[in-house]
């Protein structure tokens, strides 16, 4: 017997209460918007600048202890992780006040500091704000081109109506996650733009098969109230999204929990984009087809040249 955390027959009026969900959506925007103007975002070293590290050590690396002690330094931001092998660690310190003098004295205390547990350093590098910019503009650019290739496969899988539907409820995610890190202080780095990626892919399969159903029951129920259809089209979908949603936050909440600071904030980014992302998927993607004049006689007659091939 298959386990389901929804009942087969259940029954839930979402579109009654699609008011209640878009001036939620609308306030939620406009406060993540409102965060990133007023507090901006805690950028990491990818986007800041900052000095490269990576050095091999004596036997699998202490990341904890060498975390320990390049803290007690008071460069600023100081970010350790395997880089390869076990004792290959990636050292990136936040750039320091100052020219090169300053930064190359901060190389100097930290090689002073790790001393013997360092076995080889294999490149020091600093990251300028040039190419921290040019960093920056490319996960913009990474955002966007997702966006807009996203907009295209659903227009051409179903119909306008519906990728403008899918690419408002993606935005919406997208400007909720920005928001939350602005409103956390959390670091925003390229792994958070990679978890942005994976949260826009994430949703928008969840969207396609609730537009999936859609399309179908609009071929099957010709006459039935758009309204009853829609609900009718999230309720069947609704335990095959949940337990999609509630499988990938197990794995995702194991990672936050122990994974350590390093992967910290990019598993925290995945739960919030996976959480809000089924909810726009179920709440706002399909409700806003009641607004997007959706031709119902175009969905006829493709059934018609499809039963006809």
């Amino acid at each position: 017997m298959a386990f389901s955390f929804v009942p087969a027959d259940i029954s839930i009026r979402f579109l009654p209460r699609k008011l209640l969900f878009f001036v939620f959506s609308t306030m939620l925007f406009l406060a993540s918007v409102g965060l990133f103007l007023v507090h901006g975002l805690n950028y990491g070293i990818d986007f800041k600048g900052g000095i490269l590290i990576e050095v091999k050590t004596d036997g699998p690396a202490d990341i904890e202890s060498m975390r320990s002690q390049l803290d007690a330094l008071g460069l600023g931001d100081v970010q350790l992780q395997e880089f390869g092998e076990p004792d290959d660690v990636l050292i990136r310190i936040q750039k320091q006040e100052g020219g090169d003098d300053e930064q190359q004295g901060a190389v100097e205390a930290v090689k002073s500091t790790l001393g013997d547990t360092v076995v080889e350093y294999r490149r020091t590098e600093f990251v300028g704000p040039t190419v921290s910019q040019e960093l920056l503009i490319d996960g913009v650019t990474a955002v966007l081109l997702a966006m807009g290739a996203i907009l295209l496969y659903i227009w051409f899988r179903f119909e306008w109506q519906f990728g403008v539907g899918a690419v408002i409820a993606l935005i919406h995610d997208v400007v909720a996650t920005i928001g939350a890190f602005s409103l956390l202080g959390l670091e925003f780095n390229l792994s958070t733009v990679a978890a942005i990626l994976t949260i826009a892919g994430y949703s928008i399969n969840d969207t396609v098969v609730v537009y999936d159903r859609v399309r179908e029951n609009l071929r099957k129920f010709k006459k039935m109230p758009l309204e009853e259809l829609l609900d009718n089209s999230i309720n069947q979908t609704l335990s095959r999204t949940v337990m999609t949603s509630v499988t990938t936050l197990l794995a995702l909440i194991a990672l936050f929990v122990l994974g350590g600071p390093v992967i910290h904030d990019f598993a925290f980014a995945m739960i919030f984009g996976v959480v809000i992302g089924t909810y726009s998927s179920i709440c706002l993607a399909v409700p806003l087809l009641v607004h997007l004049s959706i031709d119902r006689n175009r969905s006829a007659e493709e059934e018609t040249a499809e039963s006809g091939a």
